[in-house]
């Protein structure tokens, strides 16, 4: 049995739009990180958040 994670909704916005506006963005989201460039930028970005995790347990 399988449970739903419970939404954090701290706007006004109501649930519905929010959820609305996601399922037109995700399908540009998904086709952009499986494109070249969003892999590329995707690594890039792994980089940098590692390199600042290690400046953070230095300082």
């Amino acid at each position: 049995m399988s449970r739903r994670k419970k939404l954090i909704n701290n706007t006004d916005i109501p649930q519905y739009k929010i959820e609305a506006i996601a399922r037109c963005l995700m399908p540009d989201i998904l086709s952009f990180y499986e494109s070249e460039e969003g892999q590329r930028e995707f690594a890039e970005w792994k980089k940098r958040r590692e390199a600042e995790k290690q400046e953070d347990n230095r300082g």
